[in-house]
């Protein structure tokens, strides 16, 4: 049963309450190590600035800086799979590609990286966008010591109840603010700045209402601009936008 996991979830009101929330309860289903990514700047033919992609992860930090930190991830079969489809797949796939032959040297090489580090059963789940540019994916690595076999069971007994959590995880963390990407933190006053020019109001109107001098408000652009590392003050209000930034209660 899910039902306290979903109150819990439902109440998080940070990322990272969420991811701690989320990967105790994989951890009952035997998935102690997870690799969640979520890009809003997706296109037909890349998944985007790595910089601009939110990543959640448990995984050991050796393996994080080569399969992520590297690239190694662009070369992972899951990943391709991720691209094309929606749901949920066993890596049986894998396994099957593998005894059929039907794996390239990049792939070889990504899934050696894999075996290296034990992650070699599991699932992974591509969550449907309404945005042709966006694209999120988690991938459940189980336990060492599973084996796919056991794996698949467990999912056809649970798999449910896995998939449906890993939505809410999904759709809990896209509405949450973060700073992937960002240099530092906007301060609250950069963020004014910028909901202010976003409602369209001129620099000038922008001053008059926060009591500041237009000099002033000029700065507090050009630092938003360099804290979401763009190089304009539209692409930082899309930025910060995306990042789910804006409005924000202060605590």
């Amino acid at each position: 049963m899910i039902d306290g996991y979903l109150h819990q979830m439902t109440d998080a009101n940070s990322i990272e309450d969420a991811w701690e929330i989320h990967t105790a309860k994989m951890d009952e289903y035997g998935f102690d190590r997870l690799l969640y990514a979520y890009t809003r700047y997706g296109t037909g033919h890349s998944l985007g600035d790595l910089q601009d992609a939110l990543i959640l992860t448990n995984h050991d930090p050796a393996y994080v800086d080569v399969f992520i930190g590297e690239g190694m991830y662009m070369k992972g079969p899951m990943v391709a799979w991720v691209t094309e489809n929606t749901g949920a797949c066993s890596w049986n796939m894998v396994h099957q590609q593998i005894a059929a032959g039907n794996v390239t040297p990049d792939m070889m090489e990504a899934m050696e990286l894999n075996m290296r580090m034990d992650v070699v059963a599991g699932y992974t789940i591509s969550f449907h966008e309404v945005s042709l540019r966006a694209k999120g994916a988690i991938g459940l690595t189980a336990r060492r010591g599973l084996t796919q076999p056991e794996v698949d069971a467990i999912w056809a007994e649970h798999g449910s109840d896995i998939e449906l959590a890993n939505k809410i995880l999904h759709l809990k963390v896209v509405q949450l603010p973060h700073t992937t990407g960002q240099r530092r933190k906007l301060t609250a006053r950069q963020r004014e700045v910028l909901e202010w020019v976003a409602d369209g109001k001129t620099i000038q109107d922008t001053a008059t209402i926060m009591g500041l001098n237009p000099a002033t408000i000029e700065k507090h652009l050009r630092l938003a601009r360099e804290a979401l590392d763009v190089d304009t003050t539209a692409q930082a209000i899309l930025k910060a936008s995306s990042q789910n930034q804006f409005f924000l209660i202060e605590r």
